[in-house]
Protein backbone atom coordinates (compact mmCIF):
# COMPACT_ATOMS: atom_id res chain seq x y z
CA UNK A 1 0.00 0.00 0.00
CA UNK A 2 0.99 3.61 -0.47
CA UNK A 3 1.07 5.41 2.87
CA UNK A 4 1.58 9.16 3.22
CA UNK A 5 3.67 9.82 6.33
CA UNK A 6 3.00 13.17 7.96
CA UNK A 7 4.94 14.87 10.73
CA UNK A 8 6.23 18.29 11.62
CA UNK A 9 9.13 19.67 9.60
CA UNK A 10 9.24 23.45 9.91
CA UNK A 11 7.18 23.40 13.11
CA UNK A 12 9.92 21.51 14.94
CA UNK A 13 11.78 18.22 14.69
CA UNK A 14 11.39 16.96 18.26
CA UNK A 15 9.48 13.87 17.10
CA UNK A 16 11.72 12.99 14.13
CA UNK A 17 12.89 9.77 15.88
CA UNK A 18 9.24 8.70 16.12
CA UNK A 19 8.67 9.45 12.41
CA UNK A 20 11.70 7.28 11.67
CA UNK A 21 10.27 4.38 13.70
CA UNK A 22 6.99 4.59 11.78
CA UNK A 23 8.84 4.83 8.47
CA UNK A 24 11.01 1.78 9.21
CA UNK A 25 7.97 -0.22 10.30
CA UNK A 26 6.13 0.62 7.08
CA UNK A 27 9.12 -0.28 4.90
CA UNK A 28 9.71 -3.54 6.78
CA UNK A 29 6.09 -4.47 6.05
CA UNK A 30 6.48 -3.78 2.32
CA UNK A 31 4.54 -0.53 2.13
CA UNK A 32 5.49 2.37 -0.10
CA UNK A 33 6.03 5.47 2.01
CA UNK A 34 5.15 8.74 0.37
CA UNK A 35 6.62 11.84 2.02
CA UNK A 36 9.19 9.54 3.60
CA UNK A 37 11.55 12.51 3.85
CA UNK A 38 9.71 13.57 7.03
CA UNK A 39 11.64 10.79 8.80
CA UNK A 40 15.02 12.08 7.62
CA UNK A 41 17.32 13.94 9.98
CA UNK A 42 18.34 16.18 7.06
CA UNK A 43 14.91 17.05 5.67
CA UNK A 44 15.22 20.80 6.29
CA UNK A 45 18.49 20.89 4.35
CA UNK A 46 17.01 18.73 1.58
CA UNK A 47 13.94 20.96 1.24
CA UNK A 48 16.12 24.02 0.64
CA UNK A 49 16.57 22.84 -2.94
CA UNK A 50 12.80 22.98 -3.53
CA UNK A 51 10.51 25.98 -3.79
CA UNK A 52 7.46 26.21 -1.55
CA UNK A 53 5.31 25.64 -4.67
CA UNK A 54 7.31 22.50 -5.52
CA UNK A 55 6.78 21.13 -2.02
CA UNK A 56 3.05 21.89 -2.10
CA UNK A 57 2.57 20.35 -5.56
CA UNK A 58 4.54 17.23 -4.65
CA UNK A 59 2.73 16.70 -1.33
CA UNK A 60 -0.74 17.23 -2.82
CA UNK A 61 0.06 14.71 -5.56
CA UNK A 62 1.19 12.19 -2.96
CA UNK A 63 -1.98 12.76 -0.93
CA UNK A 64 -4.06 12.05 -4.03
CA UNK A 65 -2.07 8.86 -4.75
CA UNK A 66 -1.96 7.40 -1.26
CA UNK A 67 -4.15 4.68 0.19
CA UNK A 68 -3.98 6.23 3.65
CA UNK A 69 -2.24 8.79 5.85
CA UNK A 70 -0.38 8.25 9.09
CA UNK A 71 0.18 11.54 10.90
CA UNK A 72 2.09 12.03 14.14
CA UNK A 73 0.39 15.08 15.66
CA UNK A 74 2.10 15.49 19.04
CA UNK A 75 3.89 18.61 17.84
CA UNK A 76 1.65 21.39 16.50
CA UNK A 77 2.25 21.91 12.79
CA UNK A 78 0.27 23.93 10.27
CA UNK A 79 1.48 21.65 7.48
CA UNK A 80 0.40 18.45 9.21
CA UNK A 81 -3.02 19.93 9.97
CA UNK A 82 -3.38 21.00 6.35
CA UNK A 83 -2.37 17.54 5.10
CA UNK A 84 -4.91 15.87 7.39
CA UNK A 85 -7.70 18.20 6.25
CA UNK A 86 -6.75 17.69 2.61
CA UNK A 87 -6.73 13.91 3.01
CA UNK A 88 -10.09 13.91 4.80
CA UNK A 89 -11.54 16.04 2.01
CA UNK A 90 -10.38 13.33 -0.41
CA UNK A 91 -11.98 10.72 1.89
CA UNK A 92 -8.61 9.11 2.58
CA UNK A 93 -8.34 7.20 5.87
CA UNK A 94 -6.13 9.01 8.38
CA UNK A 95 -4.48 7.66 11.51
CA UNK A 96 -3.54 10.52 13.83
CA UNK A 97 -1.13 9.49 16.58
CA UNK A 98 -0.05 11.51 19.58
CA UNK A 99 2.08 10.99 22.64
CA UNK A 100 -0.12 10.96 25.77
CA UNK A 101 2.41 13.06 27.64
CA UNK A 102 2.06 15.95 25.19
CA UNK A 103 -0.59 18.49 26.00
CA UNK A 104 -2.62 19.98 24.57
CA UNK A 105 -3.37 18.32 21.27
CA UNK A 106 -5.43 20.45 18.90
CA UNK A 107 -9.18 20.31 19.42
CA UNK A 108 -9.46 20.35 15.62
CA UNK A 109 -7.88 16.90 15.67
CA UNK A 110 -9.30 15.47 18.91
CA UNK A 111 -12.79 16.79 18.21
CA UNK A 112 -12.96 15.60 14.61
CA UNK A 113 -15.80 13.12 14.12
CA UNK A 114 -15.13 12.28 10.47
CA UNK A 115 -15.56 8.62 9.67
CA UNK A 116 -12.19 8.79 7.89
CA UNK A 117 -10.03 9.67 10.90
CA UNK A 118 -8.82 7.44 13.70
CA UNK A 119 -7.14 9.20 16.62
CA UNK A 120 -4.95 7.19 18.97
CA UNK A 121 -2.62 8.06 21.81
CA UNK A 122 0.49 6.17 22.79
CA UNK A 123 2.93 6.08 25.69
CA UNK A 124 5.49 3.63 24.33
CA UNK A 125 6.75 2.81 20.85
CA UNK A 126 5.11 -0.60 21.16
CA UNK A 127 1.70 1.07 21.61
CA UNK A 128 2.29 3.29 18.59
CA UNK A 129 3.26 0.32 16.40
CA UNK A 130 0.17 -1.62 17.50
CA UNK A 131 -2.01 1.29 16.40
CA UNK A 132 -0.20 1.43 13.05
CA UNK A 133 -0.58 -2.32 12.52
CA UNK A 134 -4.29 -2.29 13.32
CA UNK A 135 -4.89 0.71 11.05
CA UNK A 136 -3.06 -0.95 8.16
CA UNK A 137 -4.95 -4.21 8.62
CA UNK A 138 -8.21 -2.35 8.04
CA UNK A 139 -7.17 -0.50 4.87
Amino acid sequence: MKIYLSGSIRGGREFQPIYKVIYKNLIENDHTVLAHHVASENVIETEKSLSNQDIYTQDVQWLKECDGVIAEVSLPSLGVGYEIAYALNLEKPVLALYNEERNPISAMILGNTSQYIIIRSYKQIEDLLKHVSLYLSKL
